[in-house]
């Protein structure tokens, strides 16, 4: 569940660009909400997702919220991307070898 929580998550064009911004260091809901042109109730909906995705976690500090990129929670994604890339690389690599080796038909 855990991994379609994570796609799901960044699915979304503003999350994906949330967890990048995220990437460089925290910030606090005012400085994620600043590049877009959306409220600051839909950037909290936003970083609720990516929290329920445990892809972030924020703590209040005195009137802000601080949030931070939780990295090892890409792990289950990035490990399912590498599996997929080497499993199509390898079957196109012998798709290949074995087009080279094929004997041609005349048509």
């Amino acid at each position: 569940m855990q991994l379609n929580d994570t796609f799901s998550a960044l699915a979304d064009p503003t999350r994906r660009a949330i967890v990048a911004r995220l990437a460089r260091g925290e910030a606090t809901v005012g400085e994620l909400a600043a590049p877009f042109d959306i409220s600051l109730p839909a950037i909290s909906r936003h970083l609720k997702v990516l929290e329920r995705a445990a892809l972030i976690s924020n703590v209040r500090v005195g009137k802000h919220r601080r949030c931070r990129l939780r990295p090892e929670a890409l792990t289950g994604a990035q490990d399912w991307l590498e599996f997929h890339r080497r499993f199509w690389t390898g079957s196109l690599d012998r798709l290949a070898a074995h087009l080279k080796t094929s004997p041609r038909t005349k048509k």
